[in-house]
Parts: structure tokens; C-alpha cells; sequence
């Protein structure tokens, strides 16, 4: 759950917080709006792990520690991963407080969390991307958002390395090549889930306009003070898509 959106963790019932400096191996977040608790339990009918916090690459960690979680997950059972983050509109039709579901990704970052030995027990050497964030899944959260009236982006989400934020020319870069939103996380997860053969769902909080298109600087306190006010319907939305998912799976670990 990326920077302010942990509270959906709070949400889930019969939890078992397990702070993440308790598990073995597990980096500790040290980003704000990042709690730092692997969260397991039951939420609309489905039995969850979250992650309330996330690890990121320009934190030092490597890709194997910012990946680690997601194949934890994977030795859990799960089959389907949400991802989420905080990201900003490179797109000018979208808004700070817009939620968009990812369609596709670029990775930005100069380099992979697969390179070096492969495990075939965890997935092939060369795993396919073509469809990275599932069309099964992203039509289900097109279908609740309508149900719910909460107003839904689509977007290629590029993933640069931070911690500092574009310029206004990276930026026109990232429009050229087809970005539609930026951010620090989520594509490494993403690329280690799908090597895993993990169902992904890929959901950003367009937290605020990037670099060059409104005329005011960036800060990490408008990104957490706009994933507050989008709170309310990102909560409903993402409850709503795992009742939804657990209905299908009929109460699996997602």
C-alpha cells in the first residue's frame, strides 16, 4: 500500500499485525505515511495479507530486499496481488485526487529484480509481460467503480528510481514515450508477481500534478494531504473489487 493509503489494512478484521522488523530477512519502511506491519486477516468475505508500507529502491535497499515481500506472499498462497501507490498526473486530464487503474507499465529505473540466477521453483527465466496487470482483474474494478459512482483514470504508470522528483523535462520525456502517471515503486512488485504467475491489480492515487504543469513546487506532505482526502473512496473501492474477487475465489487468499 503506497505513501498515505495503508489505511485500508486498518479495515481488515481478525488481523494479525506482525511489525515488519519480527520477520526475518524483512526490510523496515522509512518513508512517511508508511506504518511497516505485514497485516493478515479477513476482509468482504476474503482472507488478505497487506502490506501497510512498502519498501523502495531509493531507500538503499536492493531489488531482492524491495521485492522479498511479494514472494513471501507468494509462499503464503497468494494468487492475486493489488497493488497501489501514490503517484503523480503526467497525463493533463487528470487531477490531484484521481484514482487510476494501471493498464500498463514502463520500467524507468535501469534495472530488474530478476537479474542474476534464476530459481525456476519461483518462475521461468524469461517471463512473459504482455499483459502485466490482469484485463480479468482491471474489469472488475471498472465495473465496481461504476457501481459505486467513483469517477476511474487508465494509464501507463512509469516507474523512475527518486527520491527527487521529475523535472519538467523528464517529464515531457515521460508523456512522449506514453506515460500517463509517475512514481517511485510498484513496477519491480509488479515484474516479481508476475514471475511468480500472480494475478495483478494495479491501482494509483493521483496525488498531485507533475513537474511543469501546475506552477508550484513538489512536496511529499501535498502527496500524503491529497491520499487523505481520496481516502473515503479508495477505501470503498478497493473493499469493494475484493468482495468482488473473493466471490470468485471463493474466499482464497488474495
Amino acid at each position: 500500500l503506497g505513501s498515505g493509503l495503508g489505511v485500508l489494512a486498518d479495515e481488515i478484521e481478525q488481523a494479525v499485525k506482525i511489525p515488519y522488523e519480527q520477520i526475518p530477512e524483512f526490510p523496515v519502511s522509512t518513508v512517511e505515511g508508511h506504518a511497516g506491519r505485514l497485516v493478515y486477516g479477513q476482509l468482504e468475505g476474503a482472507t488478505v495479507v497487506a502490506m501497510q508500507g512498502r519498501f523502495h529502491y531509493y531507500e538503499g535497499y536492493s531489488m531482492d530486499q524491495v521485492t522479498f515481500p511479494i514472494r513471501v506472499m507468494k509462499a503464503l498462497g497468494v494468487k492475486e496481488l493489488i497493488v497501489t501507490n501514490a503517484a503523480g498526473g503526467v497525463n493533463e486530464r487528470f487531477q490531484p485526487g484521481d484514482l487510476m487503474i494501471i493498464t500498463d507499465h514502463i520500467n524507468n529505473m535501469g534495472t530488474n529484480p530478476l537479474i542474476g540466477p534464476n530459481h525456476p521453483e519461483l518462475g521461468v527465466r524469461f517471463p512473459d509481460m504482455t499483459e502485466a496487470y490482469s484485463k480479468r482483474l482491471r474489469s472488475i474494478a471498472k465495473e465496481v467503480a461504476a457501481n459505486l459512482h467513483i469517477p476511474i483514470q487508465e494509464g501507463v504508470y512509469v516507474a523512475n528510481t527518486g527520491p527527487s522528483y521529475e523535472t519538467p523535462a523528464e517529464i515531457r520525456m515521460i508523456r512522449a514515450i506514453g506515460g500517463d502517471a509517475v512514481g517511485m515503486s510498484t513496477v519491480p512488485e509488479v515484474i516479481v508477481a508476475r514471475h511468480a504467475q500472480m494475478e495483478v491489480l494495479g491501482i494509483s492515487c493521483i496525488s498531485n500534478m507533475a513537474a511543469g504543469i501546475l506552477d508550484q513546487p513538489l512536496t511529499h506532505d501535498e502527496v500524503i494531504e491529497t491520499t487523505e482526502k481520496v481516502k473515503a473512496n479508495f477505501l470503498r473501492l478497493v473493499k469493494a473489487i475484493v468482495a468482488e474477487m473473493a466471490k470468485n475465489e471463493k474466499g482464497d487468499i488474495v
